[in-house]
């Protein structure tokens, strides 16, 4: 797996994403975030449509942007490196459901 192109649309305060898959087919996801793990960022991508977004299948991509801004995606090669995002992934969702019942408390 190599780069995935990657184009940004902003709706609504919500960032899509439309990426384009080894084999040619594309798939509209939005981002979920982008986070860091073992000192390099990564983007967790939630697709719209399609089987994937049917299972609530995440993608995880390494993230990073050249010198204009412009965003690329890498895929994640080793599964030890996939574990490490997985984990670190999983970690950011616990702390977003967490701050959201913080967040009802103290409405």
């Amino acid at each position: 797996m190599g780069n995935n192109e990657m184009k940004k649309e902003d709706m609504d305060d919500e960032m899509y994403v439309t990426l384009e898959l080894e084999d040619d087919s594309e798939v509209e996801c939005v981002v979920v975030t982008i986070f860091e793990a073992a000192g390099k960022e990564y983007i967790a991508l939630l697709p719209t449509e399609g089987e994937q977004s049917e299972e609530g299948e995440v993608f995880l991509y390494r993230y990073s942007e050249d010198a204009d801004g412009n965003p690329s995606l890498d895929s994640i090669e080793s599964d030890e490196e996939y574990e490490i995002v997985a984990d670190a992934f999983d970690e950011w969702l616990d702390e977003q459901e967490y701050d959201e019942l913080v967040g009802e408390d103290e409405v």
